[in-house]
């Protein structure tokens, strides 16, 4: 049982993490969104927008790796819950200083799918570096985050 004094619903009162009982809430509509960015360098831009990455097609790894993570989040973060992934949407566009990522998760379930939405982003930003290293070295993965939510107790949210 959560320690009701301290407001974390992830730490007993003992001060040990587990995993909160979802089994009694509603299953519910969710959407997720997240971003972030890879700054990359101009050379590094110029191969993602020209199709002449070493390794191949960089953006298409990087999206498929994203929509693989949505559904290996649980596995990956240890209190995050096993639920139903219904949709996912992962966009990458070449920028001027390097590549923007977003992505969009959908279920219907008993609790949120924000981690797997950040998920998404992150694992196809390290997908990313991974196919351009060979070109920049010096790739960095930057702001991501959690840009709209919608479903659940809490209600709707949008950066």
């Amino acid at each position: 049982m959560a320690d009701d004094t301290s407001g974390l619903t992830h730490v007993r009162a003992d001060g040990t993490a587990h995993m909160v009982d979802v089994s009694a809430k509603a299953v519910t509509a969710r959407e997720a969104s997240a971003a972030g960015r890879v700054l990359l360098s101009h050379a590094a831009v110029e191969a993602l927008r020209t199709g002449t990455v070493p390794k191949g097609d960089a953006l298409a790894v990087a999206r498929i790796a994203g929509i693989q993570a949505v559904k290996r989040t649980p596995e990956l973060i240890p209190l995050a819950h096993p639920i139903a992934v219904h949709a996912v949407s992962v966009e990458l566009a070449v920028v001027d200083s390097g590549a923007e990522i977003s992505a969009t998760v959908r279920t219907a379930d008993r609790t949120g799918i924000e981690m797997e939405a950040l998920t998404a982003v992150t694992v196809a930003a390290l997908a990313l570096v991974d196919m351009v290293k060979a070109v920049d070295k010096h790739a960095r993965i930057t702001d991501v985050r959690v840009t709209a939510k919608s479903g659940g107790r809490s209600g709707d949210w949008h950066e």
